[in-house]
């Protein structure tokens, strides 16, 4: 059974004769984003015994307010990111803002010797993803992706099974999330930024729109400029176990169809998308719905093999036998077939692997994502959820995206990362940030 340490690779590439912690050192820690997810991650830091709740950099005063609170003790508060990035004393930053800052922030702290937990999406989209690997591996700096299934002790069984061929060869992957919001989120008129809200820099890289409601806080989700909507939001969580079981390069080739076909507001993002993913010798299948909740499944993702199928979500997972027989029992007979249909051997059907149940370790998963985040940042290795990881998985997520904006099927090229035979869709893999901040990338020289 996987313990808290056990997921800081023993094994792993040391990331360099930095700053190493010794084993009783407290880390100071800086929080940038106090959101739905940053007070999670708030109260998941704070339960660490070596940890300090240093510093935290919000954009919107009501919430900074209220994560200093949530915080305790007396953390320094920012209302410029860059000025935290800047505080010697941190060690680490949390950052966990809307996804368009994800990859630059992240950059802007490796360069400034800080550890980074970056919450996924990793990026918005594939370049950036490029350059946070570069940086995290010029800067010698940990970086874990806030994918916290990894860490889930059920997780980690479920992994080992399909690896030890408890479900035979796998061929296939199903995954899903569906649900009813009709009629959406309406449509909030255009306007000044409330007073108390610093637009202009939560809008950073992105290119400078008007300002409403939808764009900020949460909605910021439903629009191209901030996001790659629930395919790089929810998607995103089941291509990541599928990538930390299979361990596939990236996919040959990428399909995907949809719209915002139901929702009644301002929205870009599809409200209904088709991905498939050809990984060469098995496939991956992703949809989901957000105006019908159709029929409840257990399960948000399944993997077939040969001899059966694994459900896997943050309640368990259950391994379902396929039954070993005569396959001729699988062909129809019909009434007045001449001969009396296929000849069926007399073969009782016996299960071809063990069935199987555990219940989900979901709560756990949370704290031991964090603990092995700090571990590594102390035994200066990487962590269960790397750069490089989050990386293939946002990619598989972007190229579903370019193939649903594009209309065509994508041809993937995994060693050169690069779309085949496509230059309009390919153009797609990089977008150009807005000043200054585009400057402030190239001052990295990535």
């Amino acid at each position: 059974m996987p313990t808290r340490r056990h997921f800081c690779l023993a094994a792993a590439t040391a990331l360099g004769a930095t700053r190493v912690h010794g084993a009783n050192d407290r880390i100071q820690v800086g929080f940038i984003g106090f959101g739905l997810i940053g007070a999670q991650h708030v109260f998941d830091f704070k339960n660490q015994k070596d940890v300090d709740m240093a510093a935290l950099s919000e954009t919107y005063q009501p919430r900074m307010e209220e994560g200093l609170k949530a915080m305790g003790g007396s953390p320094k508060p920012y209302a410029d990111f860059r000025k935290l990035l800047d505080d010697k004393d941190l060690q680490a930053v949390v950052i966990s803002t809307p996804d368009h800052w994800h990859a630059l922030m992240s950059i802007m702290a490796c360069a400034a010797g800080k550890d980074v937990y970056v919450e996924k999406p990793m990026t918005l989209f594939h370049a950036e993803g490029q350059w946070m690997i570069k940086a995290a591996r010029k800067y010698n700096r940990v970086v874990q992706v806030g994918t916290q299934q990894r860490s889930g002790l059920h997780y980690g069984k479920a992994k080992q099974l399909l690896n030890d061929g408890a479900i035979g060869k796998i061929h296939s992957v199903r995954s899903q999330s569906t649900r009813n919001i009709m009629p959406g989120f309406s449509v909030p008129p255009a306007g000044a930024a409330p007073s108390d809200f610093n637009y202009d820099m939560w809008l950073g890289p992105a290119p400078a729109r008007p300002y409403q409601a939808h764009r900020g806080i949460y909605h910021f989700r439903w629009f191209w400029d901030y996001s790659g909507g629930q395919m790089t939001n929810l998607a995103a969580h089941s291509l990541d176990i599928v990538y930390w079981a299979l361990n596939p390069k990236g996919p040959k080739a990428v399909v995907s169809i949809g719209g915002r076909y139901a929702l009644q507001d301002d929205g870009e993002t599809p409200d209904t998308q088709d991905a498939l993913f050809d990984f060469g010798t098995w496939s991956a299948a992703w949809y989901h719905r957000e105006a019908s909740r159709g029929t409840p499944r257990g399960g948000s993702l399944e993997f077939f093999g040969t001899k059966g199928s694994m459900t896997l979500d943050r309640g368990g997972f259950e391994i379902v036998p396929d039954m070993k027989g005569d396959p001729n029992a699988a062909i129809p007979r019909f009434q007045g077939q001449p001969g009396g249909g296929p000849r069926v051997a007399a073969i009782q059907p016996q299960p071809w692997t063990q069935a199987m149940k555990e219940k989900g370790s979901s709560p756990e998963q949370f704290d031991l994502h964090v603990r092995n985040f700090l571990d590594c940042i102390k035994a200066r290795q990487r962590p269960i959820a790397d750069v490089e990881d989050g990386h293939r998985v946002a990619t598989a997520c972007h190229l579903a995206n370019i193939s649903l904006r594009t209309g065509r099927k994508l041809q993937w090229d995994a060693e050169k990362e690069t779309i085949v035979s496509d230059a309009e869709a390919a153009k797609m893999l990089t977008r150009p940030y807005r000043k200054p901040w585009n400057q402030v990338l190239e001052s990295f020289k990535l």
